[in-house]
């Protein structure tokens, strides 16, 4: 029981060790961009259409639930507030977060846990190559850059489903739809969503990439590192998920604030040199 304790300790020790030996590794020498371009693809091209087809659908599932819910309390007009508030704060970064790593996460670990276990690192090592520098930090670089850019996507095919059904099914006039969007989807709301998915492709990346290269038992426990990797990154994502919120929300005004000012001065230069 003791020994199992400390384990754990020192499992959560290395694995904080592999993310700031990373971030230092991606800070102070950059792999190659050959190397990030091609994890760009295959993070971020390559998971398009799962992550569209998830945008649309849960859009679409929104918008048909929010109509008939609110429809006989007089409420209908908050239908596209809504489905812009959840696919914009909650639903756009953990769906899409899910998809990366039912897609992503499990491929990353199989691949550098079979390297692993067919002792290719050990070779990349005794070659003098760095392992986290050739396989985590351009996975690290890309996931980081991709994740925000994916939500982003999935959040504005949300909005479209969530559209085509309130609008073009359900007869809602276009203004009321959108006008809503307009007025109360602020800026605090797009800083959720973009520190949430920049949390969530740190977490995918870094989980995935420790267990692959963690990885024991050959081909079998390749297969069981790959499951492990994939629960421990959905359980990661829900529980960080509701910590990241609810520091957000008490930290509201002061974010808030903040961001207003930064838009006022992007404002002002911007006005400036357009002059």
């Amino acid at each position: 029981m003791i020994k199992a304790f400390f384990n754990v300790f020192e499992i959560i020790g290395d694995f904080l060790h592999l993310i700031f030996s990373v971030v230092l590794i991606s800070i102070k020498r950059p792999p190659r961009f050959a190397l990030i371009r091609n994890q760009l693809y295959e993070i971020g091209v390559l998971s398009l259409p799962v992550v569209a087809i998830t945008g649309f659908s849960t859009g679409m599932v929104l918008a048909a639930q929010s109509y008939f819910q609110l429809s006989d309390k007089g409420l209908v007009g908050v239908t596209g507030l809504m489905v812009a508030k959840a696919m914009m704060v909650e639903l756009g970064p953990v769906l899409t977060a899910f998809m990366v790593t039912g897609r992503v996460g499990a491929s990353m670990c199989a691949e550098l846990g079979t390297m692993k276990v067919t002792e290719q690192i050990d070779a990349l090592k005794s070659m003098t190559v760095n392992p986290l520098s050739y396989l985590v930090a351009p996975r690290f670089i890309a996931g980081t850059i991709m994740l925000p850019l994916l939500t982003i996507f999935s959040f504005v095919l949300g909005i479209i489903g969530g559209y085509l059904i309130a609008v073009e099914f359900y007869n809602m006039p276009h203004n009321t739809f959108v006008d809503p969007i307009r007025i109360h989807l602020n800026n605090f709301d797009m800083f959720s969503g973009f520190i949430k998915s920049l949390a969530f492709g740190i977490m995918i990346v870094t989980i995935s990439c420790y267990r692959g290269m963690t990885t024991r038992g050959g081909a079998a426990g390749v297969g069981r590192a790959t499951t492990n990797s994939v629960v421990i990154c959905y359980s990661a994502i829900l529980i960080s998920n509701f910590f990241i919120t609810m520091i957000l929300n008490e930290s509201h005004d002061l974010i808030s604030g903040f961001l207003d000012t930064i838009v006022e001065y992007i404002s002002y230069f911007i006005g400036y040199f357009s002059r």
